[in-house]
């Protein structure tokens, strides 16, 4: 039996083949019968160099952090913890440190000596995703506590972190700092109206685009470093939207599901399901867009066959009504069927020099990572 503990070794996992629909080559670069993960689809999953990759997996017999050297080198665990959540990571500017957050701490740890540091604490908090400023200085994460949603700021440097804003009445989820401008931030508001922004210190805090539960704005983020926001109007639509206009445009009409731009903004790399069409890149500006692979995972969750929010009766249908009140969002749900499971959906990001995608899928049996070389 493999033994899984803090700074353990295990050897390369690497299968390589090609794609058979588009001949694109693929690295499979996890084979283990748990699941694995790549990061969130708002990060790279590659250091910057392009030499490791970090990812998530339950092999360990919980979620934890592991570092392989790309593509055919070692896996090393970075973790040994319990309440880790594995979407959490994002990688440093340098390449030096993971930034993530375990139950109600953000914490950061150093990818060479393994070293931790606890940035911040929030007694009692469920934390969500990291996202770190242009400037590095910080940290943003949502939070759930005493049964309101909360958006934190953390220091990179440990000095601490602050509540920044409470809703009154929704789920946050998914804040992240504006590419270019450090005190920008974006945040998703469940049920609607979805779109939002606010500056660093909790002022400013603005409703983007007024709709009902039946306008299915998701996995909004920045267009590259440009003052737009790229979102996908479930399952009709690539959209953008000005920043200073607040203007709502098409990019293009179909089934664009997780989205990531590039860092121009030129190209928005996603994922697709109902129909499973492949991963798309898109041009931003004609609205053509091409598959670059066919990962065939299972893409789970009943509401991503409708088009419209998730109620609570849809919550109530699948029996998991209790878990998705005490969680912060479904992200941090230990089984969520309506929007999930998380691990099934391919989230693609781009690598840093934008030549290749990771993505995860479960066609094996088990969730796995993946590397697909842009075509």
């Amino acid at each position: 039996m493999t033994n899984y503990a803090k700074a353990s070794v295990h050897p390369s996992e690497l299968r390589e083949f090609q794609d058979n629909q588009t001949g694109t080559h693929i690295y499979q670069l996890t084979n283990d019968t748990s699941i694995n993960h790549n990061l969130y689809f708002l990060t790279s999953s590659f250091t910057p160099d392009q030499r490791h990759l970090i990812f998530t997996s339950y092999r360990s017999g919980k979620s934890n952090f592991f570092k392989l050297e790309f593509p055919n080198g070692d896996i090393v665990q970075l973790t040994d913890a319990d309440d880790i959540h594995g979407y959490s990571g994002v990688i440093s500017k340098d390449g030096t440190e993971l930034f993530y957050t375990q139950a109600d701490a953000i914490k950061a740890i150093h990818l060479d000596t393994l070293e931790e540091r606890v940035l911040a604490e929030f007694p009692d908090g469920s934390l969500g995703e990291c996202s770190v400023s242009a400037d590095e200085r910080y940290i943003v994460t949502a939070m759930k506590r005493d049964d309101k949603s909360h958006i934190t700021v953390t220091a990179t440097d440990g000095s601490g972190g602050d509540v920044i804003y409470t809703s009154p009445d929704q789920t946050i989820i998914h804040p992240q700092f504006h590419p270019k401008h450090p005190d920008l931030i974006a945040y998703s508001g469940d049920p609607a109206p979805r779109m939002w922004t606010i500056k660093r210190d909790g002022t400013q805090n603005l409703s983007l685009y007024q709709h009902d539960n039946n306008e299915f704005l998701v996995h909004e983020t920045f267009l590259g470093a440009l003052d737009e926001l790229i979102v996908t109007h479930w399952p009709y639509a690539l959209r953008r939207m000005s920043l200073e206009t607040l203007r709502m445009q098409t990019i293009a009409d179909f089934n664009a599901w997780h989205i990531a731009s590039n860092r121009d903004g030129t190209k928005v790399l996603c994922d697709t399901v109902h129909p499973d069409i492949g991963l798309r890149l898109v041009d931003v500006e004609t609205g053509e867009h091409t598959p670059i692979c066919y990962p065939q995972s299972s893409s789970s969750g009943s509401q991503w066959k409708t088009d419209r929010y998730a109620l609570a009766e849809d919550w109530a249908a699948a029996q998991q009504s209790g878990d998705r009140e005490k969680s912060l969002s479904w992200m941090e749900m230990k089984v969520d069927t309506v929007y999930g499971p998380q691990w099934t959906h391919p989230h693609p990001s781009f690598s840093p020099d934008e030549t290749a995608v990771v993505y995860t899928s479960d066609v094996s049996g088990h969730s796995q990572v993946y590397v697909a070389v842009i075509p």
